[in-house]
């Protein structure tokens, strides 16, 4: 699906650029004085649907339908335009306000019935004699294959076969905006749901370990005890925090040094740390909790099943326009066979831990492919006996990606 939505979003940022360019192609035409009127007309309606695209891609709702319904207008060419969703009428800009609940039940009608209709004068009698509206086009909107209200053009005279297209034509592509909205909406539950998934992963053994640790300096060493103890509530402060999607590189080592610190009270010298992070990479913004289950996957593979001492190193790079993240441990490592069953088996699975742990990989490689592309996934480097090493590129800077406050 992530791989599905980049190459959706990677059209609608293609067909953008393109109108970019034929716009400035337009005016450069215009500063020369050599821009026809067909060049001039051209420019206006792909500015206008500039205009009216992003309160679209907002959603369906009173506000936005405000803000767009009078873009709509223009491009649809009506004395009037009513913007109505499938029970109530939005918003209405031009001509027809006094008929605004017949416009309503006929929008309802072209709703439920998924077609579009035209009215004509005698269907839209009222009591005013100089009443200017002589008929009406109502097209249905439909956003993924579902109507969700009705686009509705009002004329100043028998509507004729042009405004019919026109009001078609424009419907259609506000459906596509909508359609690309919700699009957008499901990607956010998507991602929230996927934090949601990595965070009922944080392995119960873990909790279970770091508090057993705890309680082993209560008596020897009350202080460091303390101490854990703060480092924990920290650590799950962080990792069950209720805003953001995206968080800094800085953030994510901050939490991780918490993790490490808690880990190290339980395998004292067993456990070595590597840190090597380029200070100017510790602002650059990636998916919350993207970096915790590649380190806990590393201690795990570097202590559990390993003899003696373990080394986990962590490495953030600069490169250029990226940021190139490795995480790695000299563990017992695995056969390279098992990455033909999918990064979510990567890790195996322990008989003496919970199996469905390290699908926190997948679901990290998920999410990196589903935020920056398919180029950005994980990339595995393992052998039997010879640890593993996961690495990840993150772009420096990447529309619509910011860090939550």
């Amino acid at each position: 699906m992530g791989g599905n939505l980049s190459a959706f979003f990677g059209v609608v940022s293609l067909v953008t650029a393109l109108a970019a360019a034929l716009w400035a192609v337009l005016r450069l035409r215009a500063r020369r004085g050599i821009a026809t009127a067909t060049q001039r007309a051209t420019y206006e309606v792909l500015h206008t649907a500039g205009l009216a695209a992003e309160p679209l891609r907002a959603g369906l709702d009173p506000v936005g339908a405000a803000k767009v319904v009078r873009h709509l207008r223009a491009l649809v060419g009506a004395a009037g335009l009513a913007l109505t969703d499938r029970e109530t009428l939005l918003a209405l800009d031009g001509r027809g306000a006094h008929h605004g609940e017949q416009l309503l039940a006929a929008a309802r009608r072209a709703a439920s019935a998924g077609r579009s209709t035209v009215l004509r004068e005698s269907e839209l009698r009222c009591d005013l004699v100089d009443c200017p509206v002589r008929g009406a086009v109502v097209a249905p909107l439909s956003a993924d294959g579902r109507v969700v209200g009705a686009l509705v053009a009002v004329a100043d005279e028998q509507p004729a076969p042009g405004l019919v297209q026109a009001t078609l034509e424009t419907a259609h592509w506000a459906g596509d905006q909508l359609a690309l909205a919700e699009l957008r909406s499901s990607r956010e539950r998507l991602a929230r749901a996927e934090v949601r998934a990595l965070r009922a992963q944080i392995s119960p053994h873990f909790i279970y370990n770091a508090l057993t640790a705890i309680g082993s300096f209560v008596r020897t060493d009350p202080e460091r005890a303390r101490e854990l103890i703060l480092e924990f509530a920290e650590f799950t402060r962080y990792s069950f925090r209720a805003h953001g999607e995206f968080t800094t590189l800085a953030e994510e080592l901050r939490s991780i040094d918490r993790y490490l610190i808690i880990e190290r009270a339980r395998f004292g010298e067993r456990l070595q740390v590597r840190l090597q992070i380029a200070p100017e990479v510790l602002p650059v913004t990636l998916p919350f909790l993207c970096l915790q289950p590649l380190v806990e996957n590393a201690v795990r593979h570097g202590l559990s099943r390993k003899p003696g001492t373990g080394m986990v190193s962590i490495e953030a790079r600069d490169a250029g326009a990226e940021c190139h993240i490795t995480v790695e441990d000299d563990g017992v490592g695995m056969d390279p066979t098992t990455l033909a069953a999918g990064i979510a088996e990567l890790a195996g699975s322990d008989p003496i831990d919970d199996p469905g742990q390290h699908v926190g990989l997948s679901n990290v490689d998920e999410r990196l492919r589903s935020v920056f592309g398919d180029k950005f996934g994980l990339v595995v480097e393992t052998g039997l006996g010879s640890g593993t090493k996961v690495s990840m590129r993150v772009p420096k800077f990447h529309p619509g990606v910011r860090a939550g406050s």
